[in-house]
């Protein structure tokens, strides 16, 4: 029977103390276009043993990748685009690997979503241009030359990663950002080598994993890791992006070509299942893996007991706002303290966990979901009208249901 406590030796050797992750959840610290703060560097520094891995929030690889969305006064999501990030990841990379557990950082493109750059007079870019109807901005189709310019801004952030002294990268290809929106028929309707038929709208991501590896391929640590992340279909009333079935043919894909250490299904509950099926999304998935490559999931795993019985359906268990509300979740569970681990949030562990300003206006929100247990102790310390839903037509309320919360 697989334990929470178990050692996992991944696919190129790196060891992991135990099968719990933290999943990458936007914090909303960066400043000036995405620089590390101390917020950032005490957050992560905080959870350093939360989890066997820790995976730094998304964070963009081109400039025109990001920030999205923002939840406190001139805090934005982080920039990894150049390497005058270096300096600051380098930080963050070393306060989570001080305990011996592995920090990696997701690498993104948030394409339609980076609605800071449209605040700013400048462009956004997406595979198609059409009117999206819930972008209070405009896209601008990408053209070969975008495409191109992207697939070699992964390539040099995962270099980067490597400078930094991250223990690996992950691939972003969910949540609707850029990767995603290339897989989906519903975003993606281009007529070129990029778009059309499954095969055209994988083109992107499978370029992006081909360059990524090259890359890595000289300068990477032997046990370097390396990941992917995608949601297991895009389906919203009558748009469909795509379905499982075709998630699956990715899947496939991705393992026949790349060595992976893990494959990460982002799922709004561990144990969910298609719509009319009787297998949970892991059950369709895991099967498809290769045999050293892991699994990944997560999704409403708040305690203990649900991390434990999540290993039912995957190798490893990824564990997000219950680590925001104590970062010594993993910690307590491998020295068998399960049962002092907390499990509401308060001022006073406000401080404690040190959630940054973006984080502590988002979930002080009363309108905010998911939220977390004891949220009302915190509603005092929100701050009225600085969380910025300019990215959806009239401030709708659904700008809070954000993927970037990771175990929705």
């Amino acid at each position: 029977m697989k334990k929470l406590t178990d050692q996992v030796t991944l696919r190129h050797g790196a060891v992991l103390n135990n099968r719990i992750v933290q999943p990458p959840m936007l914090t909303n610290s960066g400043a000036n276009d995405g620089y590390v703060t101390e917020d950032t560097i005490n957050y992560y520094a905080a959870r350093s043993q939360s989890a066997g891995m820790v995976i730094v929030e998304y964070s963009y690889v081109s400039f025109a990748g990001g920030p999205s969305r923002s939840w406190a006064d001139d805090r934005e999501q982080t920039g990894f685009y150049n390497d005058s990030y270096i300096e600051g990841m380098s930080k963050v990379a070393e306060v989570l690997k001080k305990d011996g557990n592995k920090a990696i950082i997701q690498l993104a493109h948030s394409g339609r979503e980076s609605n800071w750059r449209a605040k700013q007079g400048e462009k956004v870019y997406a595979p198609s241009k059409f009117d999206f109807g819930f972008l209070d901005y405009e896209v601008e189709e990408m053209t070969e030359a975008d495409i191109q310019a992207v697939i070699d801004d992964f390539a040099a952030a995962a270099v980067r990663a490597v400078k930094c002294g991250f223990d690996g990268i992950e691939i972003h290809g969910a949540n609707h950002y850029l990767l995603q929106q290339f897989f989906s028929a519903w975003s993606n309707r281009r007529d070129d080598q990029w778009g059309g038929d499954l095969a055209g709208r994988m083109k992107f991501i499978l370029e992006i994993c081909r360059a990524v590896f090259k890359a890595l391929k000289d300068v990477a640590p032997d046990d370097f890791i390396i990941g992917y992340r995608l949601s297991p279909e895009e389906i919203h009333g009558d748009n469909v992006g795509y379905s499982y079935q075709e998630a699956q043919e990715l899947v496939k894909a991705l393992v026949d070509e790349f060595e992976f250490d893990y494959i990460h299904l982002s799922l709004p509950k561990y144990d969910v299942k298609p719509e009319g099926q009787d297998q949970t999304y892991a059950d369709l998935f895991k099967p498809l893996l290769s045999e050293p490559m892991k699994l990944i999931i997560v999704g409403d795993v708040m305690t203990e007991e649900a991390a434990q019985d999540a290993l039912n359906y995957t190798d490893l268990v990824a564990v997000g706002r219950a680590t925001l509300i104590d970062p010594e979740f993993g910690l307590k569970i491998s020295e068998g303290r399960g049962d002092e681990i907390i499990h509401e949030i308060s001022p006073d562990q406000v401080k404690k966990s040190h959630l940054t300003p973006g984080l502590i206006n988002l979930f002080s929100d009363p309108n905010m979901y998911p939220c977390l247990p004891g949220r009302e102790s915190i509603y005092h310390l929100h701050q009225a009208g600085s969380l910025d839903k300019s990215v959806l037509k009239d401030g709708t309320g659904s700008a809070y249901n954000l993927d970037e919360l990771e175990d929705l």
